[in-house]
């Protein structure tokens, strides 16, 4: 851990405290406190900020460090909204922010009010201690990427570009997090992702009593279908984000493991590989596939009754060059003989970048390299998505870069929407002087 800056102020876990501890559960998504709470800790530092919103309520902050202009601008952001903790066993309360054995507990405290804290408090210190920042530097938080972003990066990006003008760059959320393999800490650096396709399935049936079984109805159809799709994987592909990510981290590891990961390439080893794995698994699967979650069920409103229609809304999150029609036909060759029964519509779909932008990469790679001299840090091909795709329609690059000094023993992916989401202190103090040192780095022009 390094030592801490000549600033101790803002102590970015008080800040982390402070934001798990307004409930910002999305839906209904209730930010406004928040964000209010946000804008005055702006202020009382002299840093004036914007609102902007697409609709009553869902409030948008925008703010801007000068710098000297020898850079474009850079652009951090984050959301404050979380997913609700309803039917979720917690340990702890979970809007408590509580510190616990050096462990702040809390919705959010990975995903990512962690990342808002870092991020407040590298641009608190920036202008705190007067740094020379090589370009300007914009904050934008947003109120629901996890109901898909209309409202926030969605709308800044399609009605407000002009706030962003001339930005390149983008430091986001999910990444700077390590991996470790073989002991060694490899640094996951987010520079792709996947696509979102949400989709919605119905199957018809006749309706009727039910004293009166129908077989083969709606309900029933839409279970061997769901049984179907959640029973069998999805074809293999290798896209470039994948190969990529594998190389970075095949290239930096000893035999035999580095023969392994290198077998993830191959499409006809790559599951065997995977099994392999363990819990490390979990973070690669999805960026060798398209994978496909049924969520949300419906059909019936009255216990004896029948229902006509059964619908399931399916998360589908598609790896780059797939379309919502190649989602729909995967699902279709899925379901064989079963296709028949269902009728497919896409919700939204979200296509992520064709291209990425590495530029920043080297940039961002030496301050981890600085912060850990034994970490390797490598491109992430993340297979969930975030508010980045929203930016890259208007030419930003995002990073996620909101790096985590994680103990090897602490699978926080399986934390992220789950019950008892916790962070270690000190890892968000890793973090928070990670993001301070990348807005002072200079930037290619």
């Amino acid at each position: 851990m390094p030592e801490p800056g000549a600033s101790r102020t803002p102590d970015a876990v008080a800040i982390l405290q402070r934001l798990i501890r307004f409930d910002t559960s999305n839906p209904p998504g209730e930010v406004e406190e928040c964000i209010g709470w946000i804008r005055g800790l702006l202020a009382e530092a002299g840093i004036e900020s914007l609102i902007v919103e697409r609709r009553a309520g869902r409030p948008n902050l925008v703010a801007r460090l000068p710098g000297r202009g020898d850079a474009p601008p850079l652009l951090l952001y984050g959301h404050v909204d979380v997913v609700p903790v309803a039917g979720q066993p917690w340990s702890r309360p979970p809007f408590s922010g509580d510190v616990v054995d050096g462990v702040v507990w809390g919705r959010g405290a990975l995903d990512m009010k962690s990342g808002v804290a870092m991020m407040l408090s590298a641009v608190l210190r920036a202008k705190a201690e007067g740094a020379p920042l090589p370009g300007d530097v914009i904050l934008a938080l947003v109120p629901d990427e996890e109901t898909g972003g209309a409202d926030g990066a969605g709308y800044l990006a399609g009605e407000r570009a002009e706030l962003f003008r001339g930005v390149r760059h983008a430091i986001g959320e999910f990444g700077g997090f390590p991996i470790h393999v073989a002991g060694r800490p490899f640094y996951a650096i987010q520079v792709a992702e996947k696509s979102m396709c949400w989709m919605r399935a119905t199957a018809r049936g006749r309706g009727g009593h039910a004293a009166m079984p129908e077989r083969n109805g709606a309900v029933a159809k839409l279970a061997r279908a769901i049984a179907r799709i959640d029973e069998t994987p999805t074809p293999i592909h290798i896209v470039d984000a994948a190969r990529h990510m594998f190389t970075a981290i095949a290239d930096n590891l000893d035999e035999p493991l580095a023969s392994a990961f290198r077998g993830l390439l191959d499409p006809a080893r790559a599951d065997a590989v995977l099994d392999r794995m363990g819990e490390q698994a979990a973070l690669l699967r999805g960026a060798v596939r398209n994978t496909f979650s049924p969520t949300v069920l419906r059909a019936g409103e009255k216990i004896n009754v029948i229902p006509r229609q059964a619908t399931v809304e399916i998360d589908g999150r598609l790896l780059p060059g797939f379309s919502d029609r190649d989602a729909i036909a995967e699902l279709r060759a899925i379901l064989g003989e079963l296709a028949d029964s269902v009728e497919f519509e896409v919700l939204q779909f979200d296509p992520c970048p064709d291209s990425v932008d590495m530029s920043l990469f080297d940039t961002l790679a030496g301050v981890i390299r600085e912060m850990d001299p034994g970490g390797v840090p490598i491109p992430l091909f993340l297979t969930a998505v975030t508010d980045a795709r929203h930016f890259a329609r208007i030419g930003i690059q995002t990073y996620g870069f909101l790096p985590l000094l994680l103990p090897p023993d602490m699978n926080f992916v399986a934390m992220i929407h789950n019950a008892d989401e916790r962070v270690p202190k000190d890892a968000v103090e890793f973090g928070a002087e990670a993001v301070y040192r990348a807005i002072l780095r200079p930037r290619p022009t």
